[in-house]
């Protein structure tokens, strides 16, 4: 009998603004916040940059369902762009107890490989910070995901605070 594959997720957080190793800013990237919100940007995100890695979650979204998604209070996207072309983005959920999920964080194809990934996660932790009450930063990545992903995550300051096996999608 065959065994199904197993994936670890590795869920992290950071505590502490003081915990931030930041990478220097890459001249041309900027972070814009979309407002308003617009469910068609999330979605070619999502699946431009999280195709590779096998996010599934949201492949069966209706529009509407982007559109209540985007239009929480609670959340915020940001694109990232280098010299005006976008390159990546990241998702923001505002938590109870001042914790903020990067819910979705990541680069498009082209871009990965080109030193954006430490400098665009700093700019990302540092919108964090920036949010009034916020206590507590906290993300999940697996073994899916880019394989410098985790380390970069740690790189950054976060910490595992728990680890799950469980089978592959």
């Amino acid at each position: 009998m065959l065994q199904s594959p197993i994936r670890a997720v590795f869920h992290l957080e950071m505590l502490d603004r003081a915990a931030l190793r930041s990478r220097p800013p890459v001249a041309g990237l900027v972070t814009k916040t979309v407002d308003p919100p617009d469910p068609d940007l999330n979605r070619r995100f999502y699946y431009s940059v999280g195709s590779e890695w096998h996010w599934t979650d949201r492949l069966s979204w209706s529009k509407n369902d982007w559109q209540d998604y985007v239009d929480r209070d609670v959340l915020n996207t940001f694109v990232g762009k280098l010299d005006g072309v976008e390159v990546g983005y990241f998702e923001l959920e505002a938590q109870a107890s001042g914790s903020v999920e990067i819910v979705y964080f990541g680069l498009l194809p082209d871009y990965i490989g080109k030193g954006l990934g430490g400098s665009f996660l700093s700019t990302a932790l540092e919108r964090v910070w920036e949010l009034p009450g916020t206590k507590r930063i906290w993300l999940h990545t697996c073994t899916q995901d880019h394989k410098h992903a985790l380390k970069n995550y740690q790189d950054r300051g976060f910490a595992i605070f728990k680890t799950e096996l469980e089978p592959m999608k």
